[in-house]
């Protein structure tokens, strides 16, 4: 997604059933969080001049749902 002021947003949405084993937020390992960054990497190859990006985790723990913004650095 884009912010309005022109900041390129990698979202990663993760849903659990409830908090039991940590939650839909502490799903995003430094394991896949390495992966969004490669993938996001890739992504930017097609940008001349990348804009500024963040990296956004959209976590969905049973009814609870927490936007977690700047999540994680590249």
């Amino acid at each position: 997604m884009r912010e309005r002021d022109g900041t390129l947003v990698f979202v990663e949405v993760r849903q659990r059933g409830s908090r039991g084993h940590g939650g839909a937020a502490a799903s995003v390992t430094a394991t896949k969080q390495r992966r969004l960054v490669r993938a996001a990497q890739h992504y930017l190859l097609r940008f001349a001049a990348p804009p500024p990006c963040r990296f956004d985790v959209l976590a969905v723990d049973g009814d609870t749902v927490e936007w977690l913004q700047a999540a994680f650095d590249a």
